[in-house]
């Protein structure tokens, strides 16, 4: 019998090494784990090569796990099994994925090896190693290293679990600017640890290594245990002596570094704009208020500021921007301290008032003539409230800004769409970025504030030989702020002697011009015979920054087009260059009798939005009858779900036809105690996976949850959703054949007396003894005795007017066409409203579950005093233009 406790995860950069076994202690052994890491001008390339033995008499699995930035792009992967090399070979994303899905179809049910931790991504890949037998890992990846508050830093993430009797880290740093500083930092070094480090430099070469004997790694003589657990970091930065930066050039391919300092600050104007809505509440709000109040004392005397709350409302801490005078400044942190989470989520209309609010001061000429003016979202959900289509609230933004202010998006948590945040920062010039919820995140928003804190050049243009550079990088920027560096390389021409470059741009008092001449004969030397360069360097550089701005560019493109030839040519230099981005994807190929294929994708930051549930790894079963198992595991963050695509769209596409298929296998359990039915009278099936809509998406009035509902009704009978006699309104609609979502709707008013047959083919409306056929093609709009009904083409309907509420149904194409009925201004319900979805509009909340250890993913959904158990899960949102926007829920099933 195989044993299957064995575990070894390897994580640097980072770099984990975790080895466990219940039944034999270290059956298996890494004797070797090697992480050597060469930095030359910036760009690391970074090889893991951990081996291991079978020291039983029987096969045992080994996992391999490496966390690496989420900057890098891996290259290349293999494993060495007695002797026989299976390697990693890079494809386009949709043809590996057919590659693992033909696999999966005849039983070979290898998980998607990919996931998004905190900082990190995961690597993971396992095989089963035989009795006596030697595996050999090794993974490679680049990254080129960014310049953050004046350095750069190589993150090492150190955790054995296990004594390994040849441990090395080793890092060479060649800087031809020079090394202007260097310094190394761990949370576990000890004495004895101290003297396994070594640290060598000169004046542009550095060597650390870090090389601890059995003997140092040892808690203490008697046990066998690891100090080797936490962090170990690199830091540095360059000198820089000329003032147009430095120019470096190897094989026909140059990079230029420019990061001046010790120049004047502009004076900022900055309006902070802060959710305030319900699902702020507790440690979030607390966490926000404490970095506003640092970030506050951090403003300098000559700028200029002010501050918009938002939830349902949109609240101006001042309706103009103020100097940050100390009286100003102690008055905004009164009003800080007031902050309280309540309510829905108008991002648009705060976003539009942070923009009115810079014009006005403009035009009253209260701000600096040179001054940069931003504008700081935090919010931690979808918009609920006013505007919520995610495409026109970034349309609307963008016409407001102008291009005139620069927008910063902040994320905080999971619940919000960062694809949404990010494509509306990019195009107003800035940029996004996730805030997790964690014990420090009042310190990364005051981080992420010190980042932007210190603009000191703007409208910055970097000239170079118009016919004799190719395939140029991004060579303008918005702003430069002091402590970062701009990066632009590009391609030579072959008869290019001297490469000239001007760079122009505008500090706080004056128009500047840098000059530089870099003689491309002379340059080359520099990287000849130096044992630190690995290979064609600054081309891989040149390749790794275009794969990146091209993907940056293709989020914010106007045209489908011009978005198209971007991820092409990014896909094209991916392949090229054997880079793992997110347009490819590493086949992993293992031995014939063992799950064949596994896949490595890069993740991006908006994957950590799905459902976060792991893959299958053992076999161990529940026992219990009396329980539900659903797959889980915990990671990083607690309140987090994995996302799906850890392991394979292919499980994900349908859980209950996935389990048969991998018997005997042991799932990573949560269990769900059966309640008696008395107490839940709900039918309780969870879907498990985001891969899903949900029937209705109910926001419950005066409240900031959100319900995802589906119904067990009978395909093409019609059902009763509200029926409101106060108000006048009705609801009915009609489940497709398959009975996986809604396709037809009849909204009936009874004055004005009309009627409204919605269907995927389009919309009937009655009034008068006449039928007005509308269809989704075109757009339309009509208002009869003040009920307005607007179509949006191939979008949504809408039907609204004043002091009732607003219904509307998305018009969904995919992945098959169907209708997503959803009501805003809920609280217009009044408490006689009936039916499947008119129950929930009153006297409905969330309690915690009684009798039950409570977890923060389960509620109990009180109705009219009758008890519902429900679930924080990842479901789709139809409300949303894209396909792959979801949104986080309580989900609830229910009989008619």
């Amino acid at each position: 019998m195989e044993g299957r406790a064995f575990v070894a995860l390897l994580s640097i950069s980072s770099l984990i090494v975790l080895a466990e076994n219940t039944d034999h202690k270290n059956a298996i052994e890494i004797y070797s784990l090697h992480v050597d890491s060469t930095v030359t001008s910036r760009f690391a390339h970074t090889v893991i090569t951990s081996r291991l033995v079978n020291k039983v008499n029987e096969s045992q699995e080994a996992v391999f796990e490496v966390e690496l930035p989420k900057t890098a792009f891996i290259t290349n992967f293999s494993m060495s099994i007695d002797g026989e090399t299976y390697p990693g070979t890079i494809k386009e994303k949709a043809s590996a994925q057919e590659q693992y899905d033909i696999a999966v179809s005849h039983g070979q049910s290898a998980g998607l090896v990919k996931t998004t931790g905190r900082k990190l991504e995961q690597f993971h890949v396992s095989v089963n190693v035989a009795s006596d037998s030697k595996v050999t890992f090794e993974l490679i990846y680049e990254e080129l290293l960014k310049r953050q508050l004046g350095k750069y830093e190589l993150l090492f993430k150190v955790r054995p679990k296990q004594l390994v009797k040849h441990f090395q880290i080793d890092v060479h740093i060649f800087e031809p600017q020079g090394i202007n500083f260097l310094e190394t930092d761990s949370t576990f070094m000890t004495n004895e640890l101290t003297e396994a480090l070594t640290k060598v430099q000169n004046e542009t070469k550095a060597h650390i290594l870090f090389k601890p004997t059995i003997a140092q790694q040892k808690k203490s003589p008697e046990l066998e245990e690891t100090l080797l657990d936490g962090d170990f970091i690199i830091r540095y930065d360059v000198k820089r002596s000329v003032s147009a930066g430095d120019l470096q050039i190897v094989n026909g391919y140059f990079v230029h570094y420019f990061a001046p300092s010790e120049m004047p600050t502009f004076p900022k104007n900055v309006i902070f704009v802060v959710d305030q809505s319900g699902s702020m509440s507790g440690r979030k709000i607390e966490q926000t208020r404490d970095a506003l109040l640092k970030i506050l004392e951090d403003l300098r005397p000559e700028d200029h500021f002010s501050l918009i709350t938002f939830n349902s409302l949109v609240t101006e801490w001042k309706n103009t921007l103020l100097q940050a005078t100390g009286q100003n400044v102690e008055s905004a942190k009164r009003y800080v301290k007031t902050i309280m989470a309540r309510g829905g989520t108008d991002i648009n209309k705060a976003l539009l008032t942070a923009a009115n609010t810079l014009d006005k001061a403009n035009y009253a000429e209260i701000l600096q003539t040179h001054s940069i003016s931003m504008i700081i979202l935090l919010t931690d959900g979808q918009p609920t409230v006013g505007v919520q289509d995610v495409e026109i609230i970034q349309q609307n933004i963008q016409k407001a800004i102008k291009g005139k202010y620069v927008l910063y998006c902040l994320g905080f948590g999971f619940d919000v769409s960062y694809k949404f945040l990010e494509k509306m920062a990019l195009d107003n010039g800035g940029i996004a970025r996730r805030i997790y919820e964690d014990s420090d995140s009042d310190l990364q928003l005051q981080g992420f504030y010190q980042e932007v804190a210190t603009p000191i050049l703007k409208d910055i243009e970097i000239q170079y030989p118009e016919n004799s550079i190719l395939e140029l990088t991004q060579n303008s920027f918005k702003l430069f702020f002091d402590g970062s560096e701009i990066v632009v390389a590009g391609k030579i021409d072959n008869e290019l002697d001297v490469l000239p470059v001007e760079i122009q741009a505008q500090s706080h008092t004056r128009n500047l011009i840098f000059k530089e001449e870099a003689n491309v004969r002379e340059k080359e030397k520099v990287f000849q015979h130096q044992k630190y360069i690995f290979g064609n360097f600054i081309e891989r550089l040149w390749a790794y920054l275009t794969i990146q701005q091209l993907l940056e560019k293709s989020i914010s493109a106007q045209e489908e087009q011009q978005k198209n030839l971007q991820v092409a040519r990014a896909l094209e230099l991916s392949l090229k260059y054997s880079f793992v981005t997110p347009l490819t994807s590493m086949v992993v190929t293992k031995p014939d009798d063992q799950q064949k294929l596994q896949l490595a994708n890069k993740p991006t930051e908006s994957d950590n939005e799905k459902s976060r549930f792991t893959g299958f790894s053992g076999n161990k079963r529940s026992k219990s009858p009396k329980k539900k198992v659903l797959s889980y595991r915990r990671h990083h963050d607690e309140s987090m779900l994995r996302s799906d695509e850890y392991f394979g769209v292919a499980l994900a596409r349908d859980y209950s036809q996935r389990v048969p298929k991998i018997a005997g296998q042991r799932a990573i359990l949560f269990e769900m105690t059966e309640q008696s039915p008395d107490i839940f009278r709900t039918v309780q099936t969870p879907q498990l996976l985001t891969n899903e809509y949900p029937h209705f998406l109910l926001q419950l009035p005066r409240q900031n949850d959100v319900i995802c509902l589906n119904t067990d009704g009978q395909p093409q009978v019609s059902i009763n959703l509200i029926s409101d006699p106060d108000k006048g309104i009705s609801v009915t609609g009609k489940l497709g054949r398959n009975r996986n979502t809604f396709v037809q709707f009849e909204i009936t008013y009874l004055d004005p007396h009309v009627q409204l047959h919605v269907s995927k083919e389009g919309i009937v409306l009655s009034y008068g003894g006449h039928a007005t056929k509308l269809p989704w093609t075109k757009s339309a709009s009509s208002t009869i005795q003040g009920l307005k009904i607007a179509v949006e083409k191939e979008r949504s309907l809408t039907v609204s007017a004043s002091d009732i509420i607003t219904i509307k149904i998305a018009f969904v194409k995919s992945p098959n066409r169907f209708l997503g009925l959803y009501f805003m201004d809920t609280d217009h319900f009044s408490d006689k409203a009936s039916g499947l979805l008119g129950q929930f509009y009153f006297d409905t909340r969330l309690e915690s579950n009684p009798g039950a250890s409570q977890r923060e993913d389960e509620r109990v959904l009180s109705v009219h005093g009758q008890k519902h158990r429900v679930t924080r899960q990842y479901k789709k949102d139809y409300r949303l233009e894209s396909a792959t926007g979801t949104i986080s829920c309580w989900s609830l099933r229910i009989t008619p």
